[in-house]
């Protein structure tokens, strides 16, 4: 197809939907199909599934466009790639949506309804939203092996969880004991440590009494609690209270009868509140573990429900701040309230919910992460996990993120993994109906079922999704007899996983626990971490404050690459970025620049009309320009792939941006047009835009394949070879791009001269257009322009005056002289070295009307900065503007008060 038979602009729109369906249709997403030699090297990434509760967002485009890019660059540089697709069944997220809608819809819950008709309305809202997002993933243009698609609560994942269940059972990691858990009463369910979201508020913190002459005066902040008050514990080391230790008090709080132990531990801050606390072990995790260090009774206060225990009468069904007012009511009225004062502390919320968190003593089933295991050489999972990232085994990009991994699972506690609820992985437990005391574990039901009653709880959503990266690959299956088999073998462990730093203790720290039990082995080499993607503010993204951007919005009115460079270059690991239409609306505009620069070296290359009577040496004479071109893109080739190698992505796609945009399109391309050597341009041209297109295929797939497309290549862009830098290394032998193709050899320099003597000309060329611009010298004006310079560079720029007088400086005459002149007005320049240049700016312009037009223009630059002058010295505009907005306006301050002063010079420069 011929570059003129394009359109002007590039169509995404007609194009995308094509070529993804020509990627897929082709196989080459499944490594089985790559035709690689048996020695290539594997490259493994499990997607992180997304919860298909909603559509994706920029968060999950960002995760899909860097994994992507990952991936295509591996690919192409002959790793056997896999990238496994999957998503997440998000058990509470999933069933709290639904119990939404069947409230809002029907006005029923799902004890309405029953667990096994609620399961169906979960599942039929699951197919809708799961084939939603499969659509969005195609459309991000992100190259996963369908073939190998899996959900976490599919039957393969079923089967594996429950194995997983059992086995650890069997080691005697995973146990059911009574535990302080962060509880739900939104939910109705537990949540992990690392499942609560924390919220900065203002409270009070109350001292008081228990009773009139109990000794020590206690503060907290959550009074209602103070009814399972068991103990008070003190520093050891308090002079205050020592006398006090070990002594039992007894008396009526608030109609309730207390035994009240003085206990002494480390862990008390002497200088928070009264130095004395009074402990609660059902409902604090503090209290919880002083509880069990000194043999403290547990006595319940609040319930599942969020409420006061029916026991205690006098508040009984009251919730904790109904609880909370009334008691404090009562000590104001016995006097028993000393002081109350306002202080600020984080309150605990479900992540999923935003409900208040109770911490409550629960029946549940937990994995052990302490346990020492005969299979991990008698250390527990705790010990391993951080093992193998202190030894490097698992590497963390940035490293930065080992610190934070190292804190949490040094304070990990024992994992909670059963949740109250009806959707997700049934534990695979069964209770006997007349034994209470036999139970049995299996992936299989009991024979006599009719004796046996299930486990109604589900398993936590990250035990299933912390089996990722095996569970996919074939899992127990494909490992017997401590041997793996198939796609376990040949895949696992993946080399990388990519996902958000926000997840880090969430899902991270439980697939290396989990992949250590199940193969002894770690899940990923590698840990990219990104950051979260926020607005042209700096703010989070929400639906609640209206300032989301829709992925596919974005793509239907821009296009896909757009999109993913949009978020892709900024983007650095581990830290967040800020996203606005507006860059997307920019990077939209390179594609089309990238559209045009390929339109016109298609246009070089294949209809190049120049009849050549005699071939001879000189003209296949390589040009200063063409030798710069080839060492920048030899540069290019192997900075791009070192970047990308290190996983700099951002770097990498800056360097390509700039090479495109300026190096080739504003230099090379707009000197092809002026130089005579087409045939040696064309021979250039086709290996450099073949090359880029390779390039930047990772980051910008879809118009980078169609592209090639066009030019009616054998195979995919998708599949080929990633350029190599020493297929330029022509200039240092006798050879050309073309073993058949020869050339002078008179002129040819060396890297270093080579980008020396271009950047003199680059230098000369943006200096004279610089100064007719500030000079305002109409552009059909034609110019004069004199150069001092040495011999050595005089020689340089003689050769390539034609490009100065031609590449937009409109130079009539370029005159060569040993100092200044002296009977023609012109505007010095020092430039590179000793070079001095001359602008001619006598009879260029009127100067009288440039004097008029410059005043007219001060006068109106002056009075904007005066008004600007006045908002900022404005109080209350500072106070109460956004601090963005302020931002923005001293910007314009100091972007005027520059201009007004180079007017001004400009203005001193006219008049003398």
């Amino acid at each position: 197809m011929l570059s003129h038979k394009l359109p002007k602009t590039y169509q995404a729109e007609k194009i995308e939907d094509k070529i993804y369906q020509k990627w897929e249709k082709s196989g080459k997403f499944n490594p089985d199909n790559l035709n690689l030699p048996p020695q290539s090297p594997n490259f493994t990434m499990v997607l992180p599934p997304p919860n298909i509760t909603d559509k994706l967002h920029m968060g999950h485009a960002s995760m899909l466009a860097i994994e992507d890019l990952i991936i295509r660059f591996h690919r192409m540089r002959g790793y056997r790639t896999l990238w496994v697709p999957g998503t997440d069944h998000a058990a509470i997220a999933t069933q709290n949506v639904v119990e939404k809608k069947l409230l809002q819809e029907k006005g029923l819950t799902r004890h309405d309804l029953g667990r096994e008709k609620f399961l169906q309305e979960v599942w039929s809202f699951l197919n809708k939203t799961q084939k939603t997002i499969l659509h969005q993933t195609r459309k991000m243009g992100a190259s996963l092996d369908w073939s190998r698609e899996a959900f976490t609560l599919d039957k393969q994942r079923q089967k594996a969880v429950a194995q997983m269940f059992v086995d650890m059972y069997q080691e005697g990691i995973i146990y059911q004991g009574e535990r302080l858990v962060n509880w739900c009463p939104r939910c109705h369910s537990t949540l992990a440590d690392d499942e609560i979201e924390y919220k900065p508020q203002k409270t009070f913190l109350y001292t008081f009494r228990y009773w009139k002459n109990f000794p020590i005066p206690i503060a907290t902040t959550r009074p209602e609690t103070k009814l399972g008050d068991i103990a008070v514990a003190v520093h050891p080391q308090d002079k205050r209270y020592k006398k006090y230790i070990g002594k039992i008090y007894k008396g009526n709080f608030c109609g309730n009868f207390l035994e009240i132990k003085i206990i002494a531990d480390k862990k008390i801050d002497k200088n928070f509140g009264t130095g004395a606390v009074g402990v609660t072990p059902a409902h604090s995790t503090i209290d919880w573990e002083l509880g069990e260090k000194h043999k403290l009774e547990i006595k319940k206060v609040i319930n599942e429900k969020g409420e006061i225990h029916s026991f205690y009468k006098k508040f009984k069904h009251l919730s904790s701040q109904e609880a909370r007012k009334k008691i404090i009511e009562e000590l104001e009225q016995k006097g028993l309230l000393e002081k109350k004062e306002e202080i600020e502390n984080n309150l605990s919320l479900c992540y999923r919910c935003g409900t208040s968190i109770e911490p409550l003593p629960s029946k549940q089933w937990f994995v052990s992460v302490d346990k020492p295991l005969k299979k991990l050489g008698g250390k527990s999972l705790k010990e391993k996990s951080i093992e193998m990232v202190q030894k490097n085994k698992i590497q963390f990009i940035p490293s930065r993120f080992r610190k934070r991994y190292f804190y949490w699972m040094e304070n990990l506690h024992d994992w909670c993994i059963s949740r109250q609820i009806w959707f997700g992985h049934r534990i695979p437990v069964w209770y006997h109906r007349k034994n209470k005391n036999k139970i049995y574990v299996n992936i299989h039901p009991p024979k006599d079922i009719q004796n046996w009653k299930q486990d109604p709880d589900v398993l936590d959503t990250w035990f299933s999704s912390g089996m990722w990266t095996f569970s996919t690959l074939g899992w127990p299956e494909n490992f017997k007899n401590g041997k793996k088999l198939n796609d376990l073998k040949y895949f696992h462990p993946t080399q990388m996983l990519e996902t958000g730093y926000e997840i880090l203790t969430l899902w991270v720290s439980r697939m290396i626990m989990m992949s250590l039990f199940a193969l002894q082995e770690i899940p990923f080499e590698k840990v990219y971490l990104h950051g979260m993607i926020l607005d042209e503010n700096g703010k989070k993204m929400s639906k609640s404050k209206g300032n989301g951007i829709d992925p596919l919005d974005m793509i239907k009115k821009y296009n896909t690459d757009a999109v993913r460079l949009s978020l892709l270059i900024g983007n650095t690991p581990g830290n967040d970025i800020r996203l606005s239409e507006d860059k997307i609306a920019s990077f939209r505009n390179f594609t089309n620049k990238l559209w045009n620069i390929i339109k016109f070296s298609l246009l070089l290359i294949n209809n190049d009309t120049e009849k050549i009577k005699k071939i001879d040496t000189t003209y296949y004479q390589l040009t200063l320009s063409d030798q710069w071109i080839i060492y920048e893109f030899k540069n290019l080739i192997q900075e791009v792939t070192k970047l990308l190698k290190i996983y700099n992505f951002s770097l990498a796609g800056e360097k390509l941006y700039n090479f495109t945009k300026h190096s080739l399109a504003d230099w090379y391309l707009e000197i092809a047009k002026i130089e005579r050597n087409k045939n040696v341009k064309k021979i250039i041209l086709k290996n450099i835009e073949e090359d880029l297109l390779k390039l930047w295929h990772p980051f910008i797939p879809f118009i980078t394949e169609y592209l090639w497309e066009i030019q009616k290549k054998k195979k995919l862009l998708m599949i080929s070879n990633w350029p190599k830098n020493n297929k330029y290394d022509f200039l240092n032998k006798n050879n050309f791009l073309y073993s058949s193709l020869t050339f002078n050899k008179k002129n040819i320099y060396s890297k270093k001269e080579v980008e020396k003597n271009f950047n003199l000309i680059k230098e000369i060329i943006v200096n004279i257009r610089r100064i007719r611009k500030e000079n305002n010298i109409p552009l059909g004006k034609k110019i004069d322009v004199f150069i001092q310079a040495n011999i050595q560079d005089k020689k340089i720029i003689s050769q390539e005056t034609k490009i100065i007088k031609n590449l937009f400086t409109y130079v009539k005459e370029i005159k060569f002289i040993q100092k200044q002149p002296q009977n023609v007005k012109t505007i010095k320049q020092p430039i590179t070295g000793k070079i001095i240049l001359y602008v001619a700016i006598e009879n260029a312009l009127n100067t009288k009307e440039e004097i008029k037009r410059i005043e007219k223009e001060l006068q109106s630059l002056i009075k904007f900065k005066n008004i600007l002058n006045t908002k900022l010295a404005n109080k209350d505009f500072i106070k109460k503007a956004p601090a963005t907005i302020v931002k923005k306006e001293k910007e314009k301050l100091q972007e005027v008060t520059k201009k007004i002063k180079e007017l001004k010079l400009y203005q001193k420069k006219l008049i003398q």
